[in-house]
């Protein structure tokens, strides 16, 4: 039996700027999305009916029932398509959950990638339900470097030139952050728009630190480091990232990093 496996690469916010409150309570945001090599990964093959089953560093306490997003996305790809959800799936769970990397929406878009390719469907029905799986899993299903402007919740999303090949170092400092908690900790004030990235900020950074303060810890150990040419907060933390200017900086920093954070090592895709 043929077994298929796609990759869910982590996700960072090189920036992510908001904007103000909507008036029906959501927030506008203007952020650039960009991609790992590495993050979680997830197997199928064909199966009777749905199942799923979670490995991996980080599998402890997830639930792989009807609620795990992988599935959602299985059988909202299933109705766009109009056929019976069928497949065994097994998810290799690699990045730490609540920690401002697309962890739960890397993982439904590529169930719906994968899925797409099992069950030999067209990949509009891809694009048409990633939407309703979350406000990441758009852009994770491109994972692709992107920004996204709009709805918190419904971004506009449109191309932007790559860093590829960029060696970088995540780390966190093992504390899941709740994305509610930080935006509403989050000071209302407007600080301008979003043009050049490395110019830019993280305006979740102050209410996440506020939080869980070993955030600074992070951010303040990864610009210590030699060769790290960019330093911030991922997403609403509490994961943070610094690209280095070649891999064997980035591999030294990785070998020094404290032993209770949890860190990875890779390259921008």
């Amino acid at each position: 039996m043929m077994r298929y496996a796609e990759p869910a690469p982590a996700k960072i916010n090189l920036a992510l700027h908001v904007r103000g409150k909507l008036p029906d309570g959501r927030h506008s945001l203007e952020t650039l999305f960009a991609f790992c090599v590495d993050g979680d990964k997830l197997e199928a093959e064909a199966g009777d009916g749905l199942a799923l089953t979670i490995g991996g560093p980080f599998a402890e306490g997830l639930d792989a029932g009807e609620e795990n997003l992988v599935i959602l996305a299985a059988r909202a790809l299933a109705s766009s398509a109009g056929i019976e959800p069928q497949a065994t799936l097994h998810l290799t769970k690699r990045l730490p959950v609540a920690s401002g990397i697309g962890g739960g929406s890397a993982d439904a878009a590529a169930a719906l990638r994968l899925l797409t390719r099992l069950w030999r469907i067209d990949p509009m029905h891809a694009t048409a339900v990633a939407p309703g799986l979350g406000a990441d899993v758009p852009a994770c299903l491109l994972s692709m470097t992107a920004r996204a402007d709009g709805a918190g919740d419904a971004p506009r999303l449109s191309a932007e030139a790559g860093v590829s090949c960029v060696p970088i170092l995540l780390a966190n400092p093992r504390i899941p952050l709740s994305t509610g908690e930080v935006f509403a900790r989050w000071d209302g004030e407007d600080r301008g728009p979003l043009g050049e990235w490395r110019e830019g900020r993280n305006d979740l950074e102050a209410p996440a630190r506020a939080l869980v303060p070993a955030i600074g810890d992070v951010l303040d150990w990864l610009g210590q480091q030699a060769g790290a040419s960019f330093v911030r907060m991922s997403g609403s933390g509490a994961t943070c990232f610094a690209l280095f200017d070649d891999e064997a900086a980035r591999d030294e920093a990785a070998g020094a990093c404290p032993p209770r954070w949890w860190h990875l090592a890779s390259v921008l895709r």
